[in-house]
């Protein structure tokens, strides 16, 4: 199994948000945390980007309607 490093770019691209919004939900811990790869590049694990994709409920269920 080979590991895929995804850029901030492809990240926000996957997951629709903005760098500051990815960075404070990683500060908050409910992203997951980008890997030092140098001294001016980060990436993240793409099977860690699809395991947070798969985690969010989907739009219009129970749970984003307080019931």
């Amino acid at each position: 199994m080979s590991l895929k490093l995804l850029t901030q770019k492809e990240v926000s691209n996957l997951v629709g948000l903005s760098r500051t919004t990815i960075w404070r939900l990683e500060r908050a811990g409910q992203f997951p945390r980008r890997l030092q790869v140098s001294t001016k590049a980060v990436r993240w694990n793409q099977a860690e980007i699809f395991d947070w994709i798969n985690s969010r409920p989907l739009a219009g269920t129970e749970a984003n309607h307080g019931v």
